[in-house]
């Protein structure tokens, strides 16, 4: 090969290899920014108005600010009393503020109480359907039990409707729920519900795993979970659990040695705190983050590894 035909190949090689890096590095940002999870922002029991109305729009602000937010959840007590009209016409507004999509489920301050004022007392039958009624008028929803694919996920919405227990599911609800389940064996299920699950926090106060404040009915709950090996989430408010509570995170949390129960603390009194569940293909990461401080909180991050069939 004489000089001018080694230049040639020398330039040639030189080009070829300057729009291989071109390449590559407009290829990378894209690589490195692309999505690989999904962001659900879950919010404890809101109970609206309540107190300090301001701060709690605040914690809108930052749930808008954070840009992967795909979906904002409430794990019910929308309302922070009876359920009154009033009090479904203030959560309509506040919500409306949010920019990700809102995907509600009822408490039993949403539906169970007579509208009494003064005391918490059941209400008839009539009375709770026509709450329940509204609940779904009032976020546009065409039933108060539902359930969303989301990437490799299924998220089951589960709501208080039970007639007797505070965070009880009706038989038409659970009989629903077999058949959701059933249909999606091998799909990892999360199941969001207003009540905990039985024994998965450590009897702080002498309410605490007490009938009112567990998903009912205990036994058919817990029969359910054990045919249905993918729910490995379970996702729940109503205790009020702040994360300062040492069973907010911690091994006691594991109900029945396959279902993890993250609590939730209520959006009414002191601090605000949120939880994030950040969905990945294997994996979901739990992260707390605290509104009063504006930081996460790394020492009650959690990672729970999705069942595989």
């Amino acid at each position: 090969m004489n000089r001018k035909n080694i230049l040639t190949f020398f330039k040639s090689a030189v080009l070829a290899a300057l729009v291989f890096i071109a390449l590559f590095a407009c290829a990378k940002p894209s690589d490195e920014t692309a999505t690989i999870y999904h962001h659900v922002v879950i919010l404890g029991d809101p109970h609206l108005p309540g107190r300090d109305i301001e701060k709690k729009e605040q914690v809108l602000e930052k749930i808008n600010s954070w840009e992967d937010v795909e979906m904002v959840v409430a794990v019910g007590d929308i309302c922070v009393d009876l359920g009154t009209n009033d009090e479904f016409e203030v959560a309509k507004t506040f919500f409306k503020k949010l920019h990700a999509p809102f995907l509600p489920i009822a408490g039993n301050h949403d539906y169970f109480y007579s509208d009494d004022r003064g005391q918490l007392i059941a209400g008839t039958q009539i009375s709770q359907e026509a709450k329940l009624s509204k609940f779904l008028a009032t976020f546009e929803l065409t039933n108060y039990y539902y359930s969303k694919y989301v990437g490799d996920y299924l998220l089951v919405f589960l709501s208080a409707d039970h007639a007797g227990f505070l965070a009880g599911i009706s038989d038409q609800q659970l009989a629903w729920l077999h058949t959701e389940l059933e249909n999606n064996k091998k799909t990892p299920t999360i199941i969001i519900f207003h009540g905990p699950l039985n024994g998965t926090l450590r009897d702080y106060r002498k309410w605490i795993n007490t009938p009112n404040f567990i998903a009912q009915p205990e036994a058919r709950v817990q029969a359910i979970l054990r045919a249905n090996k993918q729910v490995f989430l379970w996702v729940s408010g109503h205790t009020h659990t702040s994360p300062l509570e040492e069973s907010y995170a911690s091994p006691i949390n594991l109900y029945d040695g396959h279902v993890t129960n993250i609590h939730n603390k209520d959006m009414n009194r002191g601090t605000i705190w949120t939880n994030s569940f950040f969905l990945y293909d294997d994996k979901v990461v739990v992260k707390t983050f605290n509104h009063q401080e504006n930081t996460w909180l790394p020492q009650l991050e959690r990672t729970i590894i999705a069942p595989r069939f």
